[in-house]
């Protein structure tokens, strides 16, 4: 039986990594999704493949990915995990470009942050890719679509 909860804090309220060494291994998925607003003309630009640097979808998701891979490293006290499988779609609308991101493991801790990293990051790389041509852009609505697998089960957002 675990002696101490899961928490951030010890027990002099000091911060460490959450020891998750009892839990069971198990599948795990996660899916985000975030929004970069934009102007017409810039969508425009980034659908045409007409954007001064390039690729700016594929560049989105391929950093998208790599950042999920990363997570660990840039979020303080978040477990390294062996991530299964990571898809990132991006796709425009008519004012937007609707990032998704769905990440799974077989692990001992979900990968929730490793879903919403993925999409922050390739909102990052959509916006660093076009401000010369739209300083106006707005990434907007990053959040937890789905969370499946361990102890507190599955999650699905309204």
């Amino acid at each position: 039986m675990r002696e101490q909860p899961l928490t951030h804090l010890d027990s002099s309220g000091h911060a460490r990594m959450v020891d998750v060494s009892d839990k069971d291994e198990t599948f795990r998925k996660a899916i985000a999704a975030a929004e970069v607003h934009m102007q017409r003309h810039t969508l425009d630009l980034i659908v045409s493949g007409s954007m001064p640097k390039g690729d700016v979808l594929a560049t989105a998701r391929i950093a998208g990915i790599m950042a999920a891979k990363k997570t660990a490293d840039v979020i303080p006290l978040c477990h390294p995990l062996r991530l299964t499988s990571v898809t990132l779609d991006l796709v425009a609308t008519d004012d937007k470009i609707e990032i998704t991101a769905a990440v799974t493991t077989k692990d001992a801790t979900g990968v929730e942050m490793e879903a919403l990293t993925a999409v922050s990051v390739a909102a990052l790389t959509l916006y660093d890719m076009c401000k010369a041509v739209d300083r106006s852009m707005r990434i907007d609505n990053i959040r937890l679509q789905h969370k499946s697998g361990g102890r507190s089960g599955e999650y699905n957002a309204k």
